[in-house]
C-alpha cells in the first residue's frame, strides 16, 4: 500500500518556512538565514538506533511527515528541489497535488544498473549558482549518497559561502500545531502510564521485597512493556498497563518507541548520581534505601515526552524540606513560563527562588532548567539557561526539569534529586502534559522501626518480617503499604496526625467515592456507545453437520431404500411403514424411513425421543431442535435460516414395542455420548501445549526433594523432586517414571506458604492458561510436604525410660518448631530461586507471593467452608483442592450482601472486568469480620457496593453484557449497588431509574441455580475464581419490610406484657405463642428479629 502523504499538512509547513525566510531580516528567530539565498538539507543513511536524532532528520520529518534517507531538498526563493530515487519519489509526487507554495521540482536518480541520470550533477550545479547558502555545517552525514555528493561538490569551480540555519530550524519547529499538540499529549499519557502503573509499582515491590536486581534488567524490564522478542517469540504491548492510560484506546503501537533506554539510579551506582539525560541504568544492584532517580522519555509519531521523578526511602527532614522546595518551585515556574518570557528570564527565576529558600544549594543547582522538545528530543535552542535570550511562544513544549546534584546526606555520600516534566507554553501560564507519582505521599518511603511498633501496639516487637496488621488507629493495613513490614506509604510526617483523628468509616466512605468516580468514568471510556463488553465472547454461529457424502455411505440396512432429495416440511409424519429405523452410531445419524426414502437426521438435530404404549401398538415420536421451542442456556441457539419451515417431530407406530425400546435406547444414549465429548471437548479448549523443556547444562539443577505433587499423578503416593531447569520446572515422580514440565512463560502467580500454624508447608503455583496432568486438566499446581514427622514415636523412645515429667515433651515442642523452621526456610528459599531462574529467563519480574494469615477470614467459595488469605496480589485458599486464587486487579467491584444486624454471616460477591466470567461468590462470612473485609477491599482499592439481600447475578450479568455503555450511562455501579456510601439502605437504592436495578422478583437469597444462568457451573479452578456451587432447594425468607413488620409487631406484645395488659383472657390461648421454627433459608439460616 501506498504511503499517504498529508499534501495539505506540508504546503502549511511549506509557507511558515519561505514566509518566515522572506521576513527573516525583520525577526531575530530567522536571523542567521536572513543573508541565505537558498538553503540545503542534506540527509544521508539512517543514524543508529543509540544514537539521537540529528536536527536535519528532525525538520525533515516535521515538514514531510516520513524521514527520507538519502534525500537532498534545496530550498529557492522561488522554487523547491529534490533530489531522491525513483521508489522515494513516487510519494514525494504528492506534494505537488496540495498547492504548495512555490512550484516543487524532483530530480530522480538512476537505479544502480542504469546509466546515469545526470540528476546528482543537475543539483549540484544549482547549489553552487549561489554565494551564500544556509545549511546544518556542524552534521556530518554518510552514506553512498553523500560520498557522491562531495565528489561532486569538490570538483566544482565556485563553491558557496555556507552558514549554520540550525537556529532557524528550531524556530520554525519550536511552535506546535493541533496536529502535532495531539501526538505530544498521547506520548505524555504513554510516559505518565508507565510511570504510575508499572514503574513506581515495581520500584516499590523490588523495595518491599528486598529483591536483587540490577538497574540495567530494571531498565530492561520497563522497555519490554512495549513488547520484546522477534519472530514467533514476539510478544506486543502488555495491556495490562497500556489499559489503565487515559486515552490510549486507538494507539498506533508500531510509531510508539523509546526515546532513550529507561533510566533508573540508586545510591549503589558505581558512577554516583548523574541527572543529564544521557545517563545510563547501570549493571550495579539496586539499593534497598536512600534516593533512587528514574527517567523515562517516549516518543508516538516522532514526537516526544519526557518525566523525571525522585523517590527517596527513609528521608531525613534535610531531604524532606530539599523535595518539597522542587514541587513549590515547579509549581512556580508553571506561572512564570509563559508567552513572551526568555528562557533567561526562566532559569533566572528558578535560581531565586533557591537563593531565597535554601541560599546554601545555589551551587547545586542545575545548570540549565530544561529545553525544548517536539521531533527533536533536546532543541538546545530552546535550553533554559542564563545565558538564552530567546523568547518562549505559546505552544511552545518544553522539559522542564529541576534538580539538584552533589548534594551530602547524613553519612557524607552524595546524592541528587530532580522533578522532571513536559509542559506547553500558554499565553498567561504553562500547563503539564506529564503528571502523577510527585507528591510526597506517593514518593517518600517510611521504614517502620520496631520501637515505633511497640508504641502504637503496646505489643513486642519481632524481629522478622511482619505482614499488613490490623488497623492501628482505624486505618487500612494495606493502604498504609506495610507490606512486609518495611515500607510506609501515603503516611508522611504531617499526615500521621490527620489520619488518627479520622475514622474508618470516614476514610473507607471518601475513599470509595473515590473509586466509584474512577470506575465509572473508566467504564465510560471503555465502553464506546453501541459497542458491546470488551471481553465479551463470540455469538453462537450456527454448525452445519454432515452425516454422509453420498448414498454409498448409508448403512447397509437402508441400501434398498433411495434417499431423499429434497427437504420434507411438515408438522407431524404418522407412518405404518414395514422399513426399520436405523442408529449409525459411527455417523452420529439416525436414518428414518419417510415415504420409502431413507432420509438421515445428524444427533445434534435431535432434541429427545419419547416412547407410549396405546394398546396393541408402540408409538415412538422424534422431537427436533427447532426455534421457539427451547428455553434456560440455549434460548439463543442460532439457526441459519430461522423463518424457514421446520420438522417439529415424527412419529412413528409399530408392533413391535421390543424394537422401540431398542432404538429409543440408542438415540438416547447416542445423544448422551455426542453431548458428553462437546462438553470435555469444550472444557478442554483452554488447555494449551506447552514448548518442550530446555534442561539446564553445565551445572546440577536445583532441586526440593522429598515433595509430593496436587493434583497427584496416577499410581502409589510417593513424594518425588521438583528441578529447575532453564525455562521452567520439572517434577520427577520416585520411579522416574511419570514427570510433570512447567514452562516460566506459563505461570501467573507464585505463592509460598509457611507451615506456621497449617500441617504444611507450600510451594504453589497458578497457571495462566491449564495443562494436562494425566487425564485432568490443571490450572493450579502444588508441591507440598507434611510439617509434622509421623515417624517420630513420641511414646516409645528410650529418652522416656530416663526421664519423667514435662522436660521431654517441651524439647519435642522444640524439636517441632526447629523441624518447621527448617521447612519454611528450605521451601521459601526454593520459591525464591524460581523466581529469581524465571525472571531471568522471561525478562520479567516474578515475585514469590506470601499469604496474610492476620488479614484471613473465613467463607465457602465452593461446597465447605475454607480459610481465604490475602496476598499482595491475590485472594487465595491453598490448603485443600479446589484451590482458589483470585487475581486483585481482574475484578471490578465487590458486593457485600445479606448485611443485616440480625444475621451473624454475610456474602461476598465479586465481580470480573471481563463481564463474560461469572461473579465469584463467598458465602457465610461471619459478620464479625465485616469491617476486616471492608478495611482490606478498601486498602487494595477495590470499589464496594453493600446491601441487605442476596442478588441473581446470572440474569444481571447478562443484561450488563447486552449494552454495557448503556448501564455506565445510567449510573452503573455507583446507582446499581449504591456503591461510595455505605449507609445507604436498600429502599433509596430501589429509587434509582436504571433500568439493571433488580426488580423484587430478582431480589433472592441465593444466587441463581446452575439452570437459570449460563454463567454456573464453572471450573472450580478458574483463572479467576469460580462460582459457589453452594446452594439447596430452600424456600426464599421474607424481605426487609416483612421483617419490620414482624419486629414492630413483636415489640408491641412484649411492651404490653410488660404492663401486665393480656386481653380478655388469662388463658395460655391468648398468651403471644413461640413461633414455629421457619424452614431453612437458601442461605442455610433462619432470618431472625
Amino acid at each position: 500500500m501506498q504511503v499517504q502523504l498529508n499534501k495539505q499538512l506540508i504546503s502549511s509547513r511549506l509557507k511558515n518556512v519561505y514566509d518566515g525566510w522572506r521576513n527573516a531580516s525583520q525577526n531575530d528567530e530567522y536571523g542567521s538565514i536572513a543573508d541565505a539565498e537558498a538553503l540545503l538539507l542534506l540527509s544521508g543513511d539512517p543514524a543508529g538506533e543509540d544514537e539521537p536524532v540529528r536536527k536535519g532528520t528532525a525538520f525533515q520529518t516535521w515538514l514531510l511527515g516520513y524521514e527520507f534517507p538519502s534525500t537532498l531538498l534545496l530550498f529557492q526563493k522561488d522554487k523547491l528541489l529534490i533530489l531522491c530515487s525513483a521508489s522515494k519519489a513516487k510519494f514525494l509526487h504528492q506534494i505537488k497535488e496540495g498547492n504548495p507554495p512555490v512550484p516543487v521540482e524532483i530530480l530522480v536518480q538512476a537505479k544502480a544498473k542504469e546509466p546515469p541520470s545526470g540528476a546528482l550533477p543537475k543539483f549540484a550545479e544549482a547549489y553552487t549558482s549561489f554565494k551564500r547558502v544556509g545549511s546544518l555545517v556542524k552534521e556530518v552525514c554518510t552514506g553512498k549518497l553523500m560520498t557522491e555528493w562531495e565528489q561532486v561538490v569538490s570538483k566544482a569551480d565556485n563553491k558557496p559561502e555556507l552558514v549554520d540555519m540550525a537556529p532557524a530550524l528550531s524556530a520554525f519547529m519550536a511552535v506546535k500545531d493541533e496536529e502535532e499538540m495531539k501526538c505530544i499529549r498521547t506520548a505524555a499519557n504513554l510516559t505518565s502510564t508507565l510511570l504510575v502503573h508499572h514503574i513506581v509499582l515495581k520500584l516499590e515491590m523490588i523495595l518491599d521485597k528486598e529483591a536483587k536486581i540490577t538497574h540495567e534488567q530494571f531498565a530492561t524490564q520497563i522497555e519490554a512493556r512495549l513488547g520484546s522478542g522477534e519472530g514467533e517469540a514476539a510478544k506486543g504491548p502488555d495491556m495490562k498497563v497500556w489499559s489503565k492510560g487515559r486515552g490510549l484506546n486507538d494507539v498506533d503501537w508500531a510509531s510508539t518507541e523509546f526515546c532513550y533506554s529507561p533510566i533508573i539510579q540508586s545510591r549503589s551506582t558505581a558512577a554516583g548520581y548523574d541527572l543529564r539525560s544521557t545517563a545510563e541504568s547501570s549493571s550495579d544492584t539496586i539499593a534497598h534505601k536512600g534516593v533512587f532517580l528514574i527517567a523515562v522519555g517516549m516518543r508516538y509519531k516522532g514526537y516526544c515526552a519526557n518525566l523525571g521523578r525522585s523517590i527517596i526511602v527513609d528521608p531525613s527532614k534535610e531531604q524532606e524540606a530539599i523535595y518539597n522546595l522542587l514541587l513549590s518551585m515547579q509549581s512556580e515556574m508553571l506561572r512564570e513560563i509563559k508567552d513572551g518570557v526568555s528562557a533567561r528570564e526562566v532559569y533566572q527565576r528558578a535560581l531565586d527562588i533557591v537563593k531565597k529558600e535554601k541560599p546554601e544549594l545555589e551551587k547545586n543547582f542545575v545548570k540549565n532548567a530544561g529545553f525544548g522538545t517536539g521531533v527533536e528530543f533536546r532543541d538546545s535552542a530552546y535550553l533554559l539557561s542564563s545565558k538564552n535570550s530567546k523568547h518562549l511562544k505559546t505552544d511552545m513544549v518544553l522539559n522542564l526539569s529541576l534538580g539538584f546534584s552533589d548534594l551530602l546526606d547524613e553519612n557524607g555520600k552524595k546524592y541528587a534529586l530532580h522533578i522532571v516534566d513536559t509542559i506547553r507554553v500558554g499565553a498567561d501560564r504553562s500547563t503539564l502534559l506529564t503528571e502523577g507519582a510527585k507528591s510526597t505521599k506517593d514518593t517518600l518511603f517510611f521504614l517502620n522501626p520496631e520501637n515505633e511498633i511497640e508504641v502504637e501496639e503496646d505489643k513486642p516487637s519481632k524481629p522478622s518480617k511482619k505482614a499488613p496488621v490490623k488497623p492501628l488507629v482505624n486505618g487500612s493495613p494495606i493502604k498504609n503499604k506495610t507490606v512486609g513490614g518495611k515500607v510506609l506509604r501515603n503516611k508522611t510526617r504531617s499526615a500521621a496526625q490527620e489520619e488518627v483523628l479520622m475514622t474508618a468509616a470516614a476514610k473507607i466512605k471518601d475513599h470509595q467515592q473515590q473509586l466509584h468516580e474512577g470506575l465509572q468514568s473508566a467504564g465510560l471510556a471503555k465502553y464506546s456507545e453501541g459497542a458491546s463488553g470488551g471481553g465479551e465472547k463470540e455469538g453462537k454461529t450456527w454448525k452445519r453437520f454432515q452425516s454422509y457424502k453420498g448414498e454409498s455411505a448409508l448403512p447397509r440396512e437402508v441400501e434398498s431404500l433411495r434417499v431423499s432429495r429434497s427437504t420434507y416440511y411438515m408438522e407431524h409424519f404418522r407412518l405404518n411403514n414395514t422399513t426399520q429405523i436405523s442408529v449409525d452410531r459411527k455417523a452420529q445419524t439416525i436414518v428414518l424411513p419417510v415415504h420409502g426414502f431413507a432420509v438421515p437426521f445428524h444427533i445434534n438435530t435431535i432434541k429427545n425421543v419419547s416412547k407410549n404404549d396405546e394398546g396393541d401398538y408402540t408409538y415412538l415420536r422424534i422431537n427436533f431442535q427447532t426455534p421457539g421451542q427451547l428455553a434456560g442456556k440455549k434460548d439463543d441457539t442460532p439457526f441459519e435460516d430461522p423463518d424457514s419451515t421446520f420438522i417439529r417431530s415424527v412419529t412413528y407406530r409399530s408392533g413391535d414395542g421390543h424394537r422401540f425400546d431398542t432404538i429409543s435406547k440408542q438415540i438416547t444414549d447416542l445423544k448422551k455420548e455426542v453431548n458428553k465429548r462437546e462438553q470435555q471437548k469444550k472444557e478442554m479448549a483452554d488447555v494449551i501445549e506447552q514448548d518442550v523443556l530446555l534442561e539446564i547444562k553445565g551445572r546440577r539443577a536445583h532441586k526440593l526433594p522429598e515433595v509430593f505433587v496436587r493434583p497427584a499423578l496416577d499410581g502409589k503416593r510417593l513424594p518425588g523432586e521438583v528441578e529447575i531447569h532453564q525455562n521452567g520446572l520439572r517434577y520427577q515422580s520416585p520411579m522416574g517414571s511419570q514427570k510433570i514440565d512447567v514452562l516460566f512463560t506459563n505461570i501467573k502467580h507464585l505463592f509460598f506458604q509457611p507451615c506456621d500454624k497449617e500441617l504444611m508447608v507450600i510451594v504453589h503455583i497458578h497457571l495462566r492458561a491449564p495443562i494436562m496432568i494425566g487425564k485432568k486438566k490443571a490450572h493450579d499446581i502444588q508441591f507440598f510436604r507434611e510439617a509434622s514427622d509421623v515417624q517420630f514415636d513420641e511414646t516409645g523412645n528410650r529418652k522416656r525410660k530416663h526421664r519423667y515429667g514435662d522436660e521431654d515433651e517441651i524439647e519435642m515442642e522444640q524439636q517441632e518448631r526447629k523441624r518447621r523452621q527448617m521447612l519454611n526456610k528450605e521451601f521459601k528459599l526454593f520459591a525464591e530461586r524460581i523466581a529469581e531462574a524465571a525472571s531471568t529467563s522471561m525478562g520479567e519480574t516474578l515475585e514469590v507471593d506470601i499469604p496474610f494469615r492476620e488479614l484471613s477470614f473465613e467463607g465457602v467459595p465452593f461446597r465447605t467452608n475454607v480459610r481465604l488469605q490475602p496476598t499482595t496480589e491475590c485472594l487465595v485458599h491453598l490448603i485443600d483442592p479446589p484451590f482458589l486464587v483470585v487475581t486483585l486487579n481482574e475484578i471490578e467491584i465487590a458486593s457485600l450482601e445479606r448485611v443485616q444486624f440480625s444475621l451473624k454471616q454475610f456474602d461476598l460477591v465479586l465481580i470480573f472486568k471481563d463481564f463474560t466470567k461469572a461473579p465469584l461468590h463467598i458465602n457465610s462470612i461471619p459478620s464479625g469480620q465485616l469491617d476486616d473485609v471492608k478495611n482490606w477491599l478498601d486498602s487494595v482499592d477495590i470499589p464496594l457496593g453493600e446491601g441487605p439481600v442476596n442478588l441473581n447475578w446470572g440474569p444481571i450479568m447478562k443484561t450488563i453484557n447486552e449494552s454495557p455503555y448503556d448501564f455506565f450511562q445510567q449510573g452503573g455501579w455507583r446507582s446499581f449497588l449504591g456503591g461510595g456510601d455505605a449507609d445507604s439502605d436498600a429502599d433509596e437504592g430501589s429509587d434509582s431509574e436504571s433500568e439493571f436495578e433488580a426488580d423484587p422478583e430478582e431480589l433472592q437469597s441465593e444466587e441463581s441455580s446452575a439452570d437459570a444462568s449460563e454463567y454456573d457451573g464453572s471450573d472450580a479452578s478458574d483463572d479467576s475464581g469460580s462460582g459457589s456451587s453452594f446452594d439447596d432447594d430452600s424456600d426464599d425468607g421474607d424481605d426487609w419490610e416483612e421483617l419490620e413488620r414482624k419486629a414492630a409487631k413483636s415489640d408491641s406484645k412484649r411492651a404490653a406484657e410488660a404492663k401486665g395488659t393480656r386481653g380478655d383472657s388469662d388463658s395460655d390461648d391468648d398468651r403471644p405463642k413461640k413461633k414455629k421454627a421457619a424452614k431453612p433459608k437458601a442461605n442455610g439460616k433462619n432470618k431472625k428479629r
